[in-house]
């Protein structure tokens, strides 16, 4: 079975998921076409991602004029289609906050998109994430194009369900993903219920054999890792006020920030100014073997996020044998267990996350231990892309 993933701006270094999931289904035989719209804008590290472009096909690197005939094909073959398509673009950039012209240049990539299909036989779409990429398969299909699902990660599609037009893509698509019951959850809110039944649990997830020894927790002072990208949503400024109140009670302390993005710059100031330049260090980003590697030096990872779906950067911890420090919010909760795999916090709140370190800063090296493999047990249960792959298979193939 051929079918195609239709994705924003692919290889990135915080999606290496999609890759995951792209290669366990053509362990399972599939062959997927992978179609994106833009080039990575971040430079990448990862050779896994580097050999991803190579395989990936570019939709706005044809040019303008590729993407006009492209309509134009479409339009003499399919006219009623395609007015239909051009309407229903039109209403979607009626409530877009990106407009009208905006969905124009989608429908275009959507006439792309479809005459590659056919060329390759491509029989279905998935795409990931509600936004952009949801919006090209949806008007894909509308041109004539083959059925298509997508997963929705959030937390994005969560704020503006509306603007994103989300239950005009629900409701067309032949089945929804959400990566958490949390996540499938907020999908419902949008839908009536009798189109439930075709939204689904998929969870996003790990190659259990990158995992398969890992490090022994390590004894001396304190060692913590973030990793994600620095923007609002992830929290890491509140980490500052918190590594400075952890520094009073462990001077030796030190957190690793794995990552980058617009934050950066008021990051590295805040840092300066809370004299914290010995212990907090500012990574940039990592390949995969550089993250495990960053793992398996600490004691436990710490996400301070304000907005998330499912970090992946969670499970890859708890993967590590370690234990995490998360905040209580979207499906973090479906993974991490309190008191068992790690912690869990309010978003917001440095005084809770620093008591939360501080708690792992006395707690016995036996009891981190312990949690750090209660959380490997569970991950690995919940979380093999290979098992997690095979329910999405399921799905393609409409016996799911």
């Amino acid at each position: 079975m051929k079918i195609a993933y239709v994705l924003n701006t692919y290889p990135q270094p915080s999606h290496s998921f999609i890759r995951r999931e792209i290669q366990a289904l053509e362990r399972q035989g599939f062959e997927v076409l992978r179609l994106a719209m833009r080039e990575p804008d971040t430079p990448l590290v990862d050779e896994g991602d580097k050999a991803e472009v190579t395989r990936t096909h570019y939709v706005l690197r044809q040019g303008a004029l590729m993407l006009l005939a492209a309509v134009l094909r479409v339009a003499i073959k399919h006219p009623l289609a395609t007015l239909r398509a051009l309407r229903q673009s039109y209403r979607m950039g009626t409530r877009s906050e990106v407009g009208r012209r905006r969905h124009l240049i989608y429908l275009a990539e959507a006439a792309y998109v479809l005459l590659r299909c056919r060329e390759t036989q491509a029989v279905h779409i998935h795409a990931h994430f509600g936004t952009n990429a949801a919006t090209v398969a949806h008007l894909t299909q509308c041109l004539g194009g083959p059925p298509y699902s997508f997963t929705v990660h959030g937390p994005e599609e969560f704020d503006a369900p509306r603007a994103l037009s989300l239950p005009d893509k629900i409701i067309g698509a032949a089945f929804t993903v959400g990566v958490s019951r949390f996540g499938r959850s907020q999908l419902c809110r949008w839908v009536a219920h009798e189109h439930w039944p075709r939204i689904h649990v998929v969870h996003c997830g790990i190659e259990p054999a990158r995992f398969a020894d890992p490090a022994p927790m390590p004894k001396g002072p304190l060692r913590l890792v973030s990793i994600g990208r620095f923007v609002e949503q992830k929290g890491q400024m509140a980490l500052v006020p918190a590594m400075r109140a952890i520094c009073d009670a462990h001077p030796d302390a030190v957190l690793h920030l794995v990552g980058d993005g617009p934050l950066r710059k008021k990051l590295e100031a805040e840092i300066a100014e809370a004299r914290l330049s010995d212990n907090v260090c500012l990574t940039g980003w990592l390949d995969e073997e550089a993250i495990r590697a960053e793992l398996a030096q600490a004691h436990a990872l710490v996400m301070p996020s304000f907005a998330e779906g499912l970090p992946m950067v969670v499970m890859e911890a708890m993967a590590a044998a370690r234990p995490v420090i998360a905040t209580y919010i979207a499906g973090t909760p479906e993974l991490v267990r309190p008191g068992e795999t790690g912690w869990l916090v309010p978003a917001g709140d440095p005084a809770a996350l620093t008591q939360a370190v501080l708690e792992l800063g006395t707690m016995p090296h036996s009891q981190r231990d312990a949690m750090g493999k209660a959380g490997r047990k569970r991950v690995l249960i919940r979380h093999d892309i290979d098992a997690e792959a095979t329910k999405l298979a399921s799905h393609f193939r409409g016996d799911g």
